[in-house]
């Protein structure tokens, strides 16, 4: 565990126990004891960060993959993460990383951002916190972050959105652009198979919008979040914020806990695109 010192967004309770403030669970923890995400313990009433500094994939990638169309397009940009997710979605494309601990290596906020401008010669614009969830990264995030806009750089953040507003407040003046994951837009999608709640996410788009470069992905998997129906009230409530707001419709492939629902039929993408473009200027597919 990495003692640097305690993590952001805690409250002490009675007994040792602590509650957490970075994400909408909100856990409530004894001493010994870690939250939903698995990366915050509880050590005799203070809250630490197990995952500070230490990275389980690290890699250079077009900006697209991430994905963002419409944000630097062209460019490419160092995209790290660690493990630990508050999500605990049937479907995670990432689980390996995001429900396991997995083989790791530590690296410091000073020698990522290093890393970043030493790549700036083959395109690089900045960092992307990406392949797990990283508002529980939080502590090393915005740490990194920080170094990363003095270095004249980009931070871009690829998210479920379910952090509260406080850490978020604190953290998006150091970011330049987020995709966020809007898993379904039907509550009971996200009690039943991610185990939270659809309004912190919407919450979460609403306030980024209006403070960096915002793209919304959206997973569409055969049988649970594809009904055009569905599509049209995401791709309406998304245009109330601005039309411009990109959404990316990407296919499901049979993952984790879900390996008994088929691939995503294109069609059922290509007819999800054109109610979308009814109500959005950019919408584009992905994983076809």
């Amino acid at each position: 565990m990495n003692t640097r010192e305690p993590a952001a967004f805690f409250n002490k309770k009675e007994d040792l126990k602590v509650e957490c403030s970075l994400c909408p669970h909100r856990c409530i923890m004894e001493h010994g004891k870690s939250g939903v995400c698995g990366t915050r313990k509880n050590v005799k009433g203070n809250l630490y960060p197990l995952n500070y500094g230490k990275v389980t994939s690290i890699a250079l990638d077009p900006i697209e993959k991430k994905p963002l169309n419409n944000f630097k397009p062209g460019s490419m940009i160092l995209s790290a993460g660690s493990f630990g997710c508050n999500l605990k979605c049937s479907f995670c494309q990432n689980w390996t990383i995001a429900h396991e601990l997995s083989k790791y290596y530590e690296i410091t906020p000073k020698a990522l951002v290093k890393k970043a401008l030493e790549l700036t010669s083959d395109g690089n614009i900045g960092v992307a916190y990406t392949y797990n969830e990283p508002s529980t990264w939080y502590e090393f995030v915005y740490d990194t972050s920080v170094l990363v806009k003095e270095a004249g750089l980009d931070n871009v953040l690829v998210t479920n959105g379910y952090i509260e507003r406080k850490p978020l407040e604190k953290l998006i003046p150091y970011i330049d652009a987020m995709n966020i994951d809007l898993k379904a837009y039907t509550d009971s999608f996200y009690k039943d198979i991610c185990k939270g709640r659809l309004k912190p996410v919407k919450d979460t788009i609403e306030f980024a919008a209006l403070k960096c470069h915002v793209e919304v992905t959206m997973l569409i998997i055969p049988g649970h979040n594809d009904s055009i129906e569905d599509i049209a009230l995401a791709s309406k409530w998304l245009s109330s914020i601005s039309p411009d707001i990109v959404l990316h419709l990407t296919r499901f492939f049979p993952n984790y806990k879900m390996r008994d629902v088929m691939p995503t039929p294109r069609e059922t993408l290509e007819n999800a695109k054109k109610e979308a473009l009814k109500h959005l200027s950019f919408v584009y597919l992905g994983n076809v």
